[in-house]
């Protein structure tokens, strides 16, 4: 809704006021999106005051009006990112920016919102960050590079730390915006960088890329990298992620058989699938995705996987059936309860994919999404504790058991406050980061606990499903709306408790529980069996 000015406003001829709304129109807890001038701003009420914020997510930017506000913070009913929206500041990823945030006036009843004109066609805003200041002999060496690495390394530059910041990445590319990878396989690498090149030099960040860590020498504080060179380290993070888990049965090596891991696999991929035949070996996130992504690109898809349907483990049978059925609908063949034997080829190329039943599917090209493994085997011989699936053993504080060395992201197996703290590894791109700021915050003595609630998505066909939570172990699942209709929220128990939900089509749902687990409501089975969720607007 849009006001116009009133006579006499916005005098100063910098900034444009707009009177936005009635005193009495909002009520506590309670958001609306006004205009002022052509900028389309999210207008709160807390605790008896305003304040005004930009209205778009800084990550794909989703409307923030469609988010859930739990006390000051709004979190987008996307993909689960956290706003303050008194000062606008990012508190909970995915995306890196904050709000632009903007002075509000309540006088004689009405509500007026100012915006300065250089500001106005802004939607998002940069954290100030210092840079290096070259005579600090002080270093500090992140090992991958990925979100967590990145997120640290800004977070470093936020809080005033002006020492030396290498980013090491065996990736030809700065950090980029994996999880498209497999939505959107055919990108320009410069549309998928998380920061364009000149910002890691603004901010003096030194990104080495097609470079890796063969070791690390704890006593001497140096890693060993590809090149044959040593960095020395006065601190270290280690947040290498995951590698997808190649196949190992005869045939995996052919021309054709494919993983997906880097920026130039996903445009392989897309080239090599088009017109083709193509078989996507893995049922879950990953393989779901891609076929998604090809059923409309290749001659034909079929999904190859062990289970009864897909994602059966993680979301159950019903969204695993239901997610099945929308890819039949675009031709997509499944073959479950199935495992691959060979992959056949003739003159070194696949031609086929003989499957433990027999059956032989035709084949062009293979994609292989089957699980991931940590990177750290570099770390062999070091002292640095891992645990028995090669994750990196960390505190609530990212801390290793080495003085001066930190993990964040896929590589880590780390406490989980939601859940008593038992030790998980999920590989959510919002954990990464999350863990990255705790990292980079506790390298600097600013004692900060990782707290964050995971949180993620997947799309299919142009529909995303949401998920909140950590559902490991879930003993029933309670549904509200109908799966077979496509329209849904999923409540996963566990002793008595909601432990994890997704959802689809039915927003603000997924977002609103995750910021009540983060701020401590325990939810209730009772709860998510009762009609009335008026409880979700708690």
């Amino acid at each position: 809704m849009s006001h116009g000015q009133e006579p006499g406003e916005g005098a100063d001829q910098g900034v444009l006021t707009g009177l936005v709304c009635q005193e009495a129109d909002l009520k506590d807890g309670q958001m609306k999106e006004v205009k002022v001038g052509d900028q389309e701003v999210l207008l709160v009420r807390t605790q008896g005051q305003y304040s005004a914020v930009g209205s778009r997510c800084s990550h794909y930017n989703a409307p923030l009006i469609k988010g859930a506000l739990v006390g000051d913070r709004v979190r987008c009913p996307f993909h689960g990112a956290c706003f303050n929206v008194r000062t606008g500041d990012i508190e909970e990823y995915p995306g890196l920016d904050s709000l632009p945030s903007y002075k509000v006036k309540v006088e004689d009843g009405k509500v007026y919102v100012s915006i300065n004109k250089n500001s106005l066609k802004l939607t998002k805003r940069v954290k100030e960050m210092c840079s290096m200041v070259p005579g600090i002999k002080h270093t500090i060496l992140l090992i991958g590079g990925g979100p967590a690495s990145l997120v640290c390394a800004e977070t470093l530059r936020q809080n005033c730390y002006q020492g030396r910041i290498i980013m090491v990445t065996k990736d030809n590319i700065p950090p980029f915006d994996k999880p498209k990878l497999s939505k959107a396989m055919n990108v320009d690498s410069s549309s998928i960088l998380l920061r364009p090149s000149d910002f890691y030099q603004q901010y003096g960040i030194e990104v080495w890329t097609q470079k890796e860590a063969v070791s690390v020498d704890t006593a001497d504080k140096a890693v060993k990298l590809s090149d044959g060179t040593l960095q020395h380290y006065d601190q270290l993070l280690i947040s290498t992620g995951c590698r997808a888990r190649p196949l190992d049965c005869p045939g995996w090596d052919l021309k054709g058989v494919t993983l997906l891991q880097r920026y130039e696999d996903a445009k392989e991929i897309h080239n090599a699938c088009l017109g083709q035949k193509a078989v996507v070996i893995g049922a879950s996130f990953i393989g779901m995705e891609v076929a998604s992504y090809l059923s409309d690109k290749a001659a034909s898809v079929a999904v190859v996987g062990p289970s009864r349907y897909p994602f059966e483990k993680s979301l159950g049978p019903e969204i695993g059936k239901m997610s099945m059925q929308m890819l039949e609908e675009q031709n997509v063949k499944f073959y479950l309860n199935e495992r691959v034997t060979e992959i056949q080829g003739e003159n070194g190329k696949v031609k086929g994919v003989l499957l433990k039943s027999g059956r032989v599917l035709e084949a062009d090209v293979v994609i292989v999404g089957i699980g991931v493994i940590p990177n750290s085997d570099f770390l062999l011989g070091s002292e640095l504790e891992v645990n028995s699936g090669k994750a990196v053993i960390v505190d609530k504080f990212m801390r290793t058991n080495i003085p001066d060395i930190f993990s964040a992201g896929d590589v880590t197996s780390f406490p989980l406050s939601i859940r008593g703290d038992q030790r998980v590894n999920v590989g959510h791109w919002q954990m990464s980061q999350a863990q990255g700021r705790v990292a980079a915050l506790n390298m600097l003595k600013k004692q900060t606990k990782c707290e964050s609630v995971p949180f993620f998505w997947t799309v299919l066909l142009g529909k995303s499903i949401r998920y909140t939570g950590y559902g490991e172990g879930y003993t029933e699942i309670i549904f509200k709306g109908k799966v077979e209709e496509r329209k849904f929220l999923a409540f996963y128990i566990k002793d008595d408790e909601v432990v994890a939900a997704a959802s689809l089509m039915f927003d603000p749902a997924v977002a609103r529980l995750a910021e009540l687990m983060a701020t401590g409501h325990v939810l209730t089975k009772a709860q998510a069996q009762a009609d009335d969720l008026s409880w979700l607007q708690m």
